[in-house]
């Protein structure tokens, strides 16, 4: 088993386990989406992906609605993608994405963080190096379709690793094939459950019990401000399967 897929086993569904959160978050991505590609998901892919996304977490027709709509009214904030990064206690690297109508209030926020809690917000690009940036889709299996046909039939568009994960499977691909990808699993008939953007690191640090306990109390502020779509680090979690 690959270590984007255990790295993902032990970190998933942290983020997404408030269905207020998912539905925060998704709604955030579909306006982005709208502004970057239109409001129409027939020639939108990324959106199209999402309101997919969305019907797959029972996320509410105008709850998509709204977040269509926000991206054409002259009246809302303009959301930015923008991307912080830094160090937590004991030299653990944290990579903090967020959509924010605000970065002036974003940035004091997430520096606050880092500094109550025995951190320190870098320069932007200065934790690349140790991370991979991957595109991730869950797709439904197709019947008559191995893993190992797939992972022959998708290395040519840049997928890199192969998972099942219960009744989905897992696709990892380079951040720049995410189209091609998209492209590839739509034509041949796959059903795409989520679509999204991973850092995964090059290589995990361990730290003792109580050290992690310090670290998670970090990234649960994080997680509670409402700007932040996304948390990545580099600490070996303990978790149960």
């Amino acid at each position: 088993m690959g270590r984007a897929f255990e790295y993902r086993k032990a970190t998933k569904l942290k983020r997404w386990g408030n269905m207020a959160r998912v539905f925060t978050k998704l709604g955030r991505q579909i306006t982005i989406a709208v502004k970057e590609g239109g409001p129409e998901p027939d020639t939108n892919p990324r959106l199209r992906v999402l309101v997919q996304q969305a019907k797959k977490e029972n996320m509410p027709k105008e709850n998509v609605e709204r977040a269509i709509k926000k991206a054409t009214s002259k009246d809302e904030a303009d959301y930015k993608e923008v991307v912080y990064e830094g160090y937590g206690p004991f030299g653990i690297a944290i990579v903090v994405e967020t959509a924010t109508d605000n970065p002036t209030r974003t940035v004091a926020n997430v520096r606050s963080y880092f500094n109550k809690h025995n951190g320190s917000l870098g320069t932007s690009g200065s934790l690349e190096f140790l991370f991979d940036h991957k595109c991730v889709f869950k797709i439904a299996p197709k019947e008559g379709v191995s893993l190992e046909d797939l992972e022959l039939e998708l290395i040519d568009y840049g997928v890199d690793e192969l998972e099942h994960d219960g009744d989905d499977i897992i696709l990892y691909g380079e951040f720049k094939s995410y189209s091609e990808i998209q492209k590839y699993l739509e034509e041949n008939g796959y059903e795409i459950h989520s679509a999204e953007f991973e850092r995964i690191p090059n290589d995990l640090k361990e730290l003792t019990k109580e050290q992690q306990e310090q670290i998670q109390k970090l990234l649960d502020k994080f997680e509670d401000d409402d700007d932040v779509q996304n948390v990545f680090h580099n600490m070996k979690e303990d978790f149960e399967e």
